[in-house]
């Protein structure tokens, strides 16, 4: 007798469905069914019969092992991007750009970490048993790479620094950076406030290193109490920077400078819950110049990095690679430009 207090085995649980199940279904050939699955039907399958597997394919729910069957013939479709701390809104740009240089040939599969957190190495040696036809790798740190030792076609993306060797497509942060502290110059700021992410990548030590030593030469302070690091994160930034406001202003903290976009938002929401007038009191500036920065409340001045072209280039490289082809230029960088707007002038 059955007990009322056992749990009952799982009766909605799926058999996969197989090529050769959709065939019996259709009744066509296994064959068929992979012409008309990988849309080879041109020339080879009637439209009749086009139709019948299509119709199969729906009511079975029928899903192509595309790796497995890669894998059989030797050659993988997966394309493995590992980057850190997903929460940044500026990587969704540069996925969208390597999604478009990949198109339909190729998956893509996302290696990403908690927020704040680098990629592992040994998490990604993980991943490297899928055999992917090649690996795409954001704002890396050298102990990762060394870590990795991985074989086969890589390129790197915003990674400053590192060996000619590796093939990367980069973006000039520090000049955005320099022409950054220049405007705050111009507009008479001698002394600034640095927010920083907690990620330690090369990409964010390279834009505050830059910042620094060009606010000194232009005889600017930033001052170590006036300077703090952050998760990406709207929240987390304004109330860092509620709690730092006070001392900041006694000081004479005239502009904050962000190392993201993200991090500005944060500064202006508390910004408007203190009443502090921007930019007469305070100057705000971020970096990477997302869509909703032109039309914030104020206009954010930033530092406009192309993500979407970062993506795009970065996957062609890596897709030449894959075919076999020698690289033009094996390190690409990309213009960086500032945008001025209302939150600075």
């Amino acid at each position: 007798m059955d007990s009322p207090d056992l749990p009952r085995a799982n009766t909605h649980v799926r058999r996969r469905v197989t090529a050769a199940m959709v065939a019996d279904h259709a009744g066509v050939s296994t064959a068929t069914v992979s012409l008309v699955a990988n849309g080879k039907t041109q020339g080879r399958v009637s439209a009749t019969n086009e139709a019948k597997v299509l119709a199969s394919i729906k009511e079975l729910g029928y899903v192509i092992d595309s790796i497995g069957s890669s894998l059989s013939r030797g050659v993988s479709t997966t394309i493995i991007m590992v980057a850190p701390d997903i929460s940044n809104p500026f990587f969704a740009k540069v996925i969208a750009g390597v999604r478009s240089a990949l198109g339909s040939d190729y998956q893509l599969l996302l290696s990403v970490t908690d927020s704040g957190q680098l990629p592992s190495a040994a998490d990604t040696r993980r991943l490297l048993g899928l055999r992917p036809a090649g690996l795409l790798v954001d704002a890396p740190d050298p102990s990762f790479l060394e870590e990795l030792s991985a074989t086969g076609p890589l390129v790197l993306l915003d990674a400053p620094g590192f060996s000619d060797s590796v093939p990367a497509v980069n973006l000039d942060v520090a000049q955005g950076a320099r022409d950054l502290a220049a405007h705050l110059a111009a507009a008479g700021h001698r002394n600034i406030a640095y927010i920083d992410g907690i990620t330690g990548t090369t990409t964010f030590a390279l834009r505050r290193s830059a910042f620094l030593e060009a606010a000194a030469k232009l005889s600017m302070q930033v001052p170590e109490h006036a300077q703090l690091a952050t998760t990406i994160d709207v929240g987390s930034t304004a109330n860092a920077f509620s709690k730092a406001w006070p001392e900041w202003k006694k000081q004479g903290i005239t502009a904050v400078v962000c190392a993201t976009d993200t991090h500005a938002y944060g500064v202006l929401q508390e910004a408007r819950v203190e009443g502090i007038i921007i930019p007469k009191e305070l100057a705000v500036t971020g970096f990477d110049d997302l869509p909703y920065s032109e039309n914030s409340n104020p206009s954010l001045t930033s530092v406009r990095l192309p993500a979407e072209l970062l993506g795009r280039r970065a996957a062609e490289q890596l897709l030449a690679l894959i075919n076999g082809q020698e690289l033009n230029t094996a390190q690409l960088t990309l213009a960086s430009e500032l945008m001025v707007r209302s939150s600075t002038s």
